[in-house]
This record gives C-alpha cells, structure tokens and sequence, in this order.
C-alpha cells in the first residue's frame, strides 16, 4: 500500500496500448492510471537522484528529470490454451482508501480491458500476485445497490495459499483501511466461492499447461510472480518482487513496504539471475513504458534491455 500522494498530473496519463508476442500468446498491457511522481521516492527511498543518475539506461523512459522514479498502474491480459487471463487488478473505481489519489478512483480501466479484447465476462482466470491494495481492486465492481460483487463473475481467483493466510493472521490488529480493502475487493470474490488459494511455498505450482505460479517471498510472505511459456518462448510477470527498473541495477534496493527486506533482495537477486542472458520478456507491473524488456548483466547487476 502506498502512502497518500497527490494526483497524477494531467500530462502524464496512461500511454498508448502496448502488447507484446510471446510464442503464439500476444500479452497486453492495460493501462488503469500513472502514478503520482512523488510515489518513487517514497516506495524505493535508496533510489535517491544520486543512486539513478549512476545508471544512464534508466534515462529518459523509466525517471523523472529530476532523477526521481516513474511508476505507473497497470494488468496484463493474454489467452493461452483456450484460457483468457488477467494477471493482477489494479487499485479499482469508486473505492474509500487511505491514499488521496486512490480515493474514489474514476478511471476508463474496464474500456481499455474491453478494448483490448478481454471484456470482464469473458475473463477465466484471475491471477493475484498478492493481496495490496493497488492489485486486488479491480477484483469487484459496484452493484446497483451499493454492494460490491465480482468484475469477473466467470473467472476462477487465484492467488497462494501462504499469502491469504498471512493476512487472515493480522486480521485482529490490522489497521481500518487495509480491513476495508479486503472487504470491498477480497472478500467478495471469496464469499462468491471464486477465489482459489495454491500451495506455492515450496516451488511453483502449475495453473495450466504453459503457466506457473513462481515463488516470490519478500515483499509479501506469499507473494508469486507468473511465468508464461508458448511456442519455445517464455515472459516472467514480476508483481512486486521487482517495483521498478532500478532495481535491476541495484538488486539490494528495498521498498518500504516489503514485509521483510532481506529475503526480498535475495528473491529479486535470485529471479533475475535467472533470466539474465535468457531470451524471457520481464513485464514489469509498475514499469512505466516501455515496461518489458529482457534482461542482461551489466557489472554486479543488471540492466533491462527494452522490448518496444
């Protein structure tokens, strides 16, 4: 969750529609908004103007001019194997959060979904890298009496087992605005008996021929990341075991809402190493445009080779 911010400014609303071909599958980016310039700062602190400016890649797509981290709102939307998936939901219309520029969010999310091919009663499978806020809202949709039901009534939710768990743990001393997200926007699914919960602790678990849920622990203790392989090609979507580019280049680079620091390092170390020098798309669910890219070694880290 993110703290409150200010709203996008008008000039940097969503780019253009943008996908991408991996094997048979054509992956879309749908966009839902920009997020606001001081969020960067505040969720990757060590990602300070000093620390960007030392790797020039990140210029002029992925920081501000002011060497501050561009962030952005988005999902991904593919159909493999007869099935059409939506990986993550984004932060939601019309919801009460914490965060000013989440707060009664009014976005044309649902048309660029629709546009891009995927209107939300045709969607079969919902894949939640983790139950924050700005990932889970587009989960549920407003109904004509106030209620929240299900944006994907034919779809089956998944997300891991570890992760709901974690959560039903604190839910006595969790604080009001996290309680309410989960009753707007995870219970629903849930109660609605569409939310499924796989075993991905101790190694990725297979949702479909060519899909698996990856473990990714860190920044949520259930945290997955999702792998797709088609046609002898494959793409890594990253959740948030990796925010945003810099983090390539400096894997010891932290978020301030990781859950525990360490061990996300070491996940975002470890994942990489596994892609590097492969020919796997990264598609980064906060990278700004470009957003996908594959990904290199560059000294003791790494840099994202852009796939535009």
């Amino acid at each position: 969750m993110l703290r409150p911010a200010t709203t996008p400014e008008p000039s940097r609303r969503p780019a253009a529609p943008a996908s991408w071909q991996v094997g048979e599958v054509r992956v879309h980016r749908v966009d839902e908004t920009v997020l606001p310039p001081d969020t960067g700062p505040w969720l990757l602190p060590d990602a300070t103007p000093g620390v960007t400016a030392e790797v020039p890649w990140l210029r002029p797509d992925f920081t501000a001019p002011n060497g501050a981290p561009l962030l952005s709102s988005h999902t991904f939307a593919f159909e493999t194997g007869g099935r059409r998936v939506l990986v993550d939901t984004g932060i939601g219309n019309g919801k009460s959060r914490a965060n000013p520029a989440w707060h009664r969010l009014d976005t044309d999310y649902a048309h660029r979904l629709t546009a891009a091919g995927f209107p939300p009663d045709s969607v079969d499978l919902v894949v939640l890298t983790h139950l924050h806020t700005d990932h889970v809202g587009w989960n549920t949709r407003a109904a004509a009496d106030g209620s929240w039901v299900p944006t994907f009534p034919n779809a089956r939710y998944v997300t891991s087992r570890t992760e709901w768990d974690y959560w039903a743990g604190r839910w006595g001393d969790m604080e009001e605005s996290r309680r309410r997200m989960f009753h707007d926007s995870v219970h629903p699914i849930r109660d609605a008996g569409l939310l499924d919960l796989l075993d991905v602790q101790d190694g990725p678990a297979v949702l479909a021929p060519g899909l698996r849920l990856l473990p990714t622990p860190g920044h949520t203790p259930g945290h997955v990341a999702l792998e797709l392989r088609s046609g002898g090609s494959s793409a890594v979507v990253t959740g948030d075991c990796v925010h945003h580019p810099v983090q390539l280049a400096r894997p010891h680079i932290t978020s301030c809402v990781d859950t525990d620091p360490g061990q996300a390092a070491r996940t975002r170390r470890a994942l990489l190493a596994s892609l590097a020098g492969t020919d796997a798309l990264l598609l980064g669910t906060h990278f700004p445009p470009p957003t996908a890219g594959r990904v290199t070694a560059d000294g003791a880290g790494y840099r994202l080779a852009p796939a535009r």
